[in-house]
């Protein structure tokens, strides 16, 4: 057994963690991470965010090049290689991998490679690979191990037949059919990649929409794009029966008209959500609360526990990457005596990078009119946009929720080409709180994909010009 003093000691290098980890660095912070996992980065870097992403751009460019003719660009005898879409994917993942290592030797922040859990106040156990048992000492501690795919009460992930948002990522071979329980943005995302991988790919949504934390509207046009691309779409659909069946996934589904659905695929997948990474971590040894599967934190992550915060997928904010990274930075100033301004939740943009894209930020509609503002709307579909046509890509629209009296805008949604970047105009725009007339006497150039989020702005007045 090894004692040692840190200033932080930081269970998990997600991106909440190891953010956390080189925001302290920064500040001169004597810092030490703790990994379970041979590499740095967490679910995200590994198994989520970075992989799924790289695998989205392949099916994009494998659309694209099959669709090269409209443009005057010519591809014969185009296929797609898995075995090298994977090779692409763990590049890019090993590169951002090593870049963390980079940063962490230039920040002065340490690494084990362990299992680490509470022994007690701020004293952290680590359980290295080869069983020895060390035990730090640590003036702050946070715990940043993040969540796990979830299983459903009935159904559980085997791995060949039942596959998780993880194990789907490992695939050797697209599957025939495939069909996808939960259209939240994990399940949306994997649709969309093996329909353009050649799968026949049937979602169910136990839900009434798709996408069902986003806008109505923009659930409503994302499932119309899903269904023209030859997507199967099932809301308000309860799976109630699934078994394998003479070497196929059978699974009997009950829509909220009582009509029975016999479905059958290849491979399950389970994107039910996720489950918070509390076991094991020592939780009992001290005095942090737990509500609702959550740990309970103030406005600067600290847990009822003096010295020990918990941020990213361990709370009942946002389970987002960005928000956990964020959280990490909030921490690290908080600890170092920076006075950080607390997190503001409600200025948190999510993109779900399907095709077409989503990407959002603030109050939907119902949400705005729930709160009980007097609103106005402002919609500019991709139809009318000319930047639009020359990509090709013309589904969706920009739709602006902005309050009536003050004209602040409220909400951004977007639906369409590059949505995941175009938000970044709304996010912008909420944190200065900006009217939907600042955002038409900004000038934006032409020809652009923006220009829609000036023209739904125009509209927010009953002024748009191009439509």
């Amino acid at each position: 057994m090894t004692d040692a003093a840190y200033d932080l000691v930081v269970i998990g290098s997600g991106p909440g963690g190891y953010v956390a980890a080189i925001r302290a660095g920064q500040l001169g912070l004597n810092v030490l991470v703790v990994e379970k996992d041979q590499f740095l980065g967490g679910t995200c870097l590994h198994r989520g965010c970075i992989p799924t992403k790289a695998l989205l751009h392949t099916a994009d460019l494998l659309q694209q090049a099959r669709e090269g003719v409209k443009f005057g660009v010519v591809c014969a005898g185009v296929s797609l290689d898995l075995a090298a879409a994977h090779a692409h994917k763990r590049r890019v993942v090993a590169k951002n991998a090593k870049g963390i290592e980079g940063l962490f030797k230039k920040n002065k922040v340490g690494w084990v490679q362990g299992t680490g859990r509470l022994a007690g106040g701020r004293t952290v156990e680590v359980t290295r690979p080869d069983g020895k048992v060390e035990k730090l000492a640590a003036k702050n501690v946070i715990l940043a191990t993040g969540s796990r795919c979830g299983d459903l009460p009935f159904l559980a992930a085997d791995g060949r037949y039942f596959v998780n948002s993880d194990q789907i990522l490992e695939l050797t071979e697209v599957p025939p059919r495939l069909l996808v329980l939960g259209a939240g943005a994990v399940g949306m995302e994997f649709a969309s990649i093996f329909s353009r991988f050649g799968s026949k790919v049937t979602v169910v949504e136990l839900l009434d929409r798709v996408l069902p934390l986003e806008d109505a509207d923009v659930s409503t046009e994302v499932a119309k794009a899903f269904r023209r691309q030859g997507i199967a779409v099932h809301v308000a659909t309860r799976a109630e029966d699934v078994k394998v069946a003479e070497g196929f996934v059978r699974c009997k589904a009950v829509t909220a008209g009582s009509e029975t659905l016999a479905l059958e695929a290849d491979k399950l997948l389970l994107a039910v959500g996720r489950q918070a990474n509390f076991k094991g971590i020592g939780l009992e040894s001290t005095k942090v609360q737990i509500e609702r599967g959550r740990i309970v934190v103030d406005g600067f992550c600290r847990t009822h526990e003096e010295g020990v915060y918990a941020i990213g997928d361990l709370l009942a904010t946002p389970w987002l990457a960005h928000v956990a990274s964020m959280q990490g930075v909030l921490v690290a100033e908080h600890i170092a005596g920076k006075n950080p301004p607390p997190i503001n939740y409600g200025q948190v943009p999510s993109c779900t990078y399907c095709w077409p894209e989503v990407g959002a930020i603030g109050l939907s509609e119902a949400q705005a009119r729930e709160k009980g503002y007097d609103v106005r709307i402002g919609t500019f579909p991709f139809t009318a946009s000319a930047k639009a046509a020359i990509l090709g890509e013309t589904a969706g629209f920009v739709k602006i929720v902005a309050e009536a009296k003050y004209d602040e805008v409220l909400g951004l949604h977007i639906v369409g080409p590059h949505a995941t970047e175009l938000v970044a105009e709304g996010e912008a725009a909420l944190r200065g709180e900006l009217t939907a007339e600042e955002l038409i006497r900004t000038i934006h150039a032409h020809p652009t994909l923006h220009e829609a989020i000036h023209e739904a702005a125009e509209g927010v007045h009953g002024a748009t010009i191009h439509f």
